[in-house]
C-alpha cells in the first residue's frame, strides 16, 4: 500500500510519502473553504523563460460567481513572490498568452460590458483594447508572427466575418423554436442555429480593428467543439499563414459521430480548408505545431463513434505529408500536448494508475519518459530549461511547478492563507483481484486525527471511463468527505481509464457486470485493509455513471448501505437511449446500435427493471439544466422511491447543468449530502 501526498508536499522531490503534520490547533477542511480558494489556471511563459503569467479565480460568494485576475512571477529571480498584472475591480481578466518577445500579454477583458482583447506590458503599463467587433467571442490566439489574431466566436453558419447577422424579429411570432434534425439541445444550451467560427482579424500598431474574415468557408460544423473545446484545439503555423483546426462537420448523423477531423486553412480566408485526417472516421484532436514550423501533433483514436478509445499520439511531416503513429505501443491515452522549444521533444499528460503525470516523447523515435510521479498535471508550457506546469492532488489545489531537468521546484502556493490552520486527510492507496481475475485500484480517505472506526462514503466516479484519481476537485471533493468525519472509499473499477485500453474497453455491454463485482470486492477489500472503516455503517454516492449505479446498487445490492446518494444517474435506460443529446455515447456503450434495434442490450443492465428490489434511502439531485441526463430520470428515480414508500429527498438546481457550479449551489449541495448521510450513518 502507498500514501499519496498532497501536491503541496511535493517539492522538491515528487515521491510517494507520509503527509506532514500540521499542529494540533488544526481543523478538518470544509465546503466553505473550498468554495473560497483561489483557482490558478491558464499559464504562459514568456519565451525568454523569465516570466510566468497566469489567470486566478477569486469567488464573489454575494455575486454567487468567480471573478478572474491576471497574476505575474518573474521566473528569473530567486525568491520573488507573485503579484497582480490586471486586476480591475468587477472587470474579469483572462487568458493569457505573451507576445514573441516576452513584453506584452494579450489577454481577454469584459470592461465595459462586452467581451474584448486587451494588451499590457508585462512590466505592468496601461493596458490598451486591441479590437471593437460586436457580439462577443469564446477565445483567442494570437500568430506566432505577432501580426494576426485567431478568434473563435458563435455566429450564424457561413458568416462572412465577426459581424453580427442583421436579423428582423417579427414581432407576431411566437416563442416556440423549431428544428429540422439534431442536435436540438447540447450538454446545457437549446440550438439557436449558431456556430462557434474561425476568424482573423490583423494585428498592428493601432490594434486589430474591423471584424475580420472568416477562414471556414463552406464547413457547417463548431470549431473549436462543444461543450467543452477551446485554444487547445486551434493552432497556428510557426509562419502566421496557416491556422489547423479540428471540426466535426455537421449533418444529420453528428450526434451519432465523434469524428472530429484536422483541417489546415489559409489564415487570408483565400481557400476552403483541407481536411487533413479524412481517412481516419474515430476522432482526430490537439492539433499542435512544433516551433521549427516543419511538423504537426495530434492524438487520433481509431475506432469511429467511441469517445473513450486511445489517444495515439499521432505525428505529420507538413511538408511531404508523412504521418507516424509515436504512441501507438504506449498503451496510455494522450491527454495534452506540448512541443519543447527544440521541437525535439513532445511533452503530455495521461491517466496512469490513479495519477496523471506528465512524460516526454521523443519526437524522433516515441520513446515515452516519465517526469513526474504523484499528483494530477495540466498545463504544461515549455521553457528553455524545461517545463512549467499546473499540479494538484486529492489534498491540495493547483499550483504551479518548474522542472528543470530532474530538479523540480514549486513556484507558488496560492492558497498558502486560506489553507493554514487546516488539516488534511490521508490517502492510502489500496489493490485487490477484482472481476476477471484482474488487479483493481482503489483508495481510501482517512480523516485527520481520527480514532477508532469512522462511517464510510463510498463514492464511485463517472464517465464511466474515467478515475477516481489524485486530483482536486470543486464538486466531489473526498477531503471534504474526510473532513466531516467520513472514510471516504473510491475504486477504479473496470471502464476506468489509467490502466490500459483493455480495462477501460470492458465495461461496454457490461454496465451492471464487471463494475458492480469490482466496488463489492472493493469495498470488502478496504474495510478488511483498514480497521478504522465501520464496515457497518456506510453510505454510497456517485454522480453521472456513477449515480446510475446507485439506481444499480438499489436493485442489485439492496441491503449493504445505510443510505444513497444519487447525483444525475441514469434510471431507465428506456428513455435515456430516446432524451440524450450525445447519441453516440449510450449507443457505443451498449453495442452500437440505437435502442430499437437491440433492446436487450438497454434492458439488461436497465435500474428500472428491478424497482421492486429497492429499500434503501435515497436522496436525489438532478439539475433543470443538464441534457446529458435530463432531469427527467431524476424525477422518475423520486417517483419510484415515493412510490415503494422509501425514505428520499429530491433536490432540483433550475440553474445547473450535469455539473454543480455556482458556489451557493455547491454549499447547498454538500449540506443537503452531509445531511442525508449524517441522519443514516448517525455522523451529525
Amino acid at each position: 500500500m502507498k500514501t499519496i501526498l498532497s501536491a503541496s508536499t511535493l517539492a522538491p522531490a515528487l515521491i510517494l510519502g507520509a503527509v506532514a503534520a500540521t499542529p494540533a490547533a488544526a481543523r478538518q477542511i470544509t465546503i466553505d473553504d473550498v468554495t473560497m480558494l483561489s483557482r490558478a489556471s491558464s499559464p504562459d511563459v514568456s519565451r525568454d523563460g523569465r516570466w510566468l503569467v497566469w489567470q486566478q479565480r477569486e469567488t464573489d460568494l454575494a455575486a454567487d460567481k468567480g471573478r478572474f485576475d491576471l497574476w505575474r512571477l518573474d521566473l528569473s529571480r530567486k525568491g520573488a513572490k507573485p503579484e497582480k498584472l490586471a486586476a480591475e475591480a468587477d472587470v474579469n481578466e483572462t487568458a493569457p498568452q505573451f507576445s514573441a518577445d516576452g513584453r506584452t500579454v494579450f489577454f481577454q477583458s469584459d470592461k465595459g460590458g462586452d467581451d474584448a482583447i486587451w494588451a499590457i506590458g508585462i512590466d505592468g503599463s496601461a493596458a490598451k483594447k486591441l479590437t471593437g467587433f460586436q457580439g462577443g467571442f469564446g477565445g483567442f490566439k494570437v500568430a506566432p508572427t505577432g501580426d494576426k489574431i485567431l478568434v473563435w466566436a458563435d455566429r450564424l453558419p457561413g458568416a462572412p466575418s465577426l459581424a453580427p447577422a442583421m436579423t428582423k424579429k417579427d414581432p407576431n411570432a411566437g416563442q416556440g423554436r423549431t428544428y429540422d434534425q439534431l442536435f436540438v439541445r447540447h450538454w446545457d444550451t437549446w440550438a439557436d442555429g449558431t456556430r462557434s467560427q474561425l476568424f482573423v482579424l490583423p494585428l498592428g500598431p493601432d490594434g486589430a480593428p474591423g471584424d475580420g474574415v472568416a477562414i471556414e468557408k463552406t464547413l457547417v460544423g463548431d470549431a473549436p467543439s462543444k461543450p467543452s473545446g477551446g485554444g487547445e484545439e486551434v493552432s497556428w503555423s510557426a509562419d502566421g499563414k496557416t491556422v489547423y483546426f479540428a471540426l466535426r462537420e455537421a449533418g444529420r448523423i453528428e450526434p451519432l459521430s465523434t469524428n472530429l477531423d484536422i483541417f489546415a486553412a489559409p489564415a487570408d480566408g483565400s481557400t476552403p480548408p483541407v481536411n487533413l485526417t479524412a481517412a481516419n472516421r474515430g476522432m482526430d484532436n490537439l492539433p499542435t505545431v512544433s516551433p521549427d514550423g516543419r511538423s504537426l501533433a495530434y492524438f487520433s483514436m481509431a475506432r469511429p463513434g467511441y469517445e473513450a478509445d486511445r489517444q495515439v499520439l499521432m505525428l505529420r511531416d507538413l511538408a511531404s505529408g508523412q504521418v507516424r503513429a509515436l504512441t501507438q505501443g504506449w498503451d496510455r491515452s494522450v491527454g495534452s500536448i506540448a512541443w519543447s522549444n527544440d521541437s525535439k521533444t513532445i511533452y503530455v499528460t495521461a491517466d496512469d494508475v490513479q495519477e496523471t503525470p506528465a512524460f516526454a516523447v521523443a519526437a524522433a523515435t516515441g520513446k515515452v519518459t516519465r517526469l513526474t510521479q504523484a499528483g494530477h498535471v495540466s498545463g504544461i508550457v515549455p521553457t528553455p530549461k524545461g517545463i512549467v506546469f499546473a499540479m494538484n492532488s486529492l489534498t491540495a489545489p493547483d499550483d504551479f511547478y518548474r522542472l528543470d531537468g530532474k530538479r523540480t521546484t514549486r513556484l507558488t502556493a496560492v492558497n498558502a492563507d486560506k489553507l493554514a490552520g487546516i488539516d488534511m486527510p490521508t490517502v492510502t492507496r489500496f489493490s485487490f483481484t477484482g472481476a476477471n481475475n484482474d488487479t483493481v485500484w482503489g483508495y481510501a480517505v482517512k480523516p485527520y486525527g481520527s480514532s477508532g472506526k469512522v462511517p464510510i462514503a463510498y463514492m464511485v466516479h463517472g464517465g464511466p471511463q474515467g478515475s477516481s484519481n489524485n486530483s482536486w476537485s470543486y464538486r466531489w471533493n473526498p477531503a471534504v468527505f474526510a473532513g466531516a468525519g467520513y472514510g471516504l472509499v473510491a475504486v477504479d473499477f473496470h471502464g476506468s481509464t489509467g490502466y490500459g485500453q483493455a480495462f477501460t474497453d470492458a465495461i461496454r455491454n457490461n454496465w451492471g457486470g464487471w463494475p458492480l463485482e469490482d466496488l463489492q470486492k472493493g469495498l470488502k477489500a478496504a474495510t478488511t485493509k483498514f480497521a478504522w472503516l465501520d464496515a457497518d455503517n456506510a453510505c454510497a454516492l456517485g454522480a453521472s455513471y456513477g449515480g446510475y449505479m446507485m439506481n444499480w446498487f438499489e436493485g442489485q445490492w439492496p441491503d449493504r448501505f445505510k443510505c444513497i446518494v444519487q447525483h444525475d444517474g441514469v434510471f431507465d435506460a428506456r428513455a435515456m437511449a430516446y432524451e440524450t443529446e450525445e447519441l453516440w455515447f449510450d449507443e457505443w456503450e451498449h453495442g452500437g446500435k440505437a435502442y430499437f434495434e437491440d433492446p436487450q442490450a438497454f434492458e439488461k443492465w436497465n435500474p428500472v427493471n428491478y424497482v421492486t428490489a429497492w429499500k434503501t434511502p435515497m436522496l436525489v439531485i438532478t439539475g433543470e439544466k443538464d441534457f446529458r441526463i435530463p432531469y427527467t430520470q431524476g424525477l422518475a428515480t423520486f417517483t419510484a422511491l415515493q412510490r415503494r414508500g422509501i425514505p428520499s429527498r429530491l433536490l432540483v438546481n433550475p440553474s445547473e447543468n450535469h455539473w454543480v457550479l455556482k458556489p451557493k449551489n455547491s454549499r447547498q449541495w454538500y449540506r443537503e449530502v452531509l445531511g442525508w448521510m449524517g441522519t443514516y450513518t448517525g455522523k451529525k
